[in-house]
């Protein structure tokens, strides 16, 4: 990674870099949405489990499912495309997440590099937990929604917006489960203390709960509890271990203190 005598990276570097790590996460979501093209079936009948039981009326040869539906003559063909690259994004989150890490934190040395080897371990299993998180909450979601539909009126939905529903809250979770591992990644480089974390927690709280009512595809409290919850207390948990990596820290270079 080349730098200026300062040590600093210039911005057409900087620029170059970036390209390199979207061409890179690019091309690992392109593979992976072969994938999710090539088990596109596998993957509508899973996320339509909450709604109906899709296995079931594709063997029977019933023609409804549910309240599902797809509109158009271009629907099929979208709705595949759709689900592709969406399962692509989802699966592919270990590379893009590995190369949005690597631009963040540049130019690491020695202690430093060994420190955020954490990142490349534990970004993985906490976006799988957060992504878990979002799909086991789906059957509650949808009931509790599908609630407010007036009796004896019937809620059609079109099957491209349901799983764009169903794929974003999946994302949504897996992404924000990613807070305390950024926050632990950067302290383990020195760059964030644990007071730093902890001091403005209200602001935190706050800002975590604005996130969630804000970026929820739902309007429900129980699906922005769902997130909410967990993230405050992955964020304090994060702020905690913090503080005490620095009092180790401290110890072993008393100078830094």
């Amino acid at each position: 990674m080349p730098t200026s005598s300062g040590g600093r990276m210039p911005l057409l570097d900087h620029l170059r870099e970036l390209r390199k790590r979207i061409m890179r996460s690019a091309l690992a979501i392109l593979v992976a949405a072969v994938a999710g093209w090539y088990f596109y079936n596998d993957i509508i009948v899973e996320l339509a489990r909450p709604v109906c039981d899709l296995r079931s009326a594709q063997e029977s040869g019933n023609e409804y499912c549910g309240s599902l539906y797809i509109n158009g003559v271009l629907g099929p063909l979208n709705l595949q495309i759709k689900v592709a690259i969406l399962a692509g994004i989802i699966l592919a989150a270990p590379v893009w997440l590995f190369q949005l890490w690597s631009f963040i934190a540049p130019g690491l040395h020695g202690r430093e590099k060994r420190n955020s080897i954490f990142f490349i371990f534990a970004a993985t299993p906490f976006f799988a937990s957060g992504a878990y998180l979002g799909y086991s909450i789906l059957p509650a979601a949808v009931k509790v929604l599908f609630g407010f539909t007036p009796d004896a009126l019937n809620n059609l939905v079109k099957f491209d917006d349901y799983l764009d529903f169903v794929l974003r809250i999946i994302l949504l979770f897996g992404l924000a489960f990613e807070l305390p591992v950024f926050l632990i990644s950067l302290n383990l480089i020195g760059f964030l203390s644990g007071k730093t974390i902890l001091k403005p927690w209200r602001i935190w709280v706050f800002s975590i709960v604005l996130f969630t009512a804000a970026f929820t595809p739902t309007a429900d409290p129980l699906t922005m509890a769902f997130l909410a919850i967990p993230l405050i207390l992955l964020y304090l948990g994060s702020g905690f271990f913090a503080v005490l990596n620095d009092k180790r820290r401290n110890r072993k270079n008393p100078d830094r203190a």
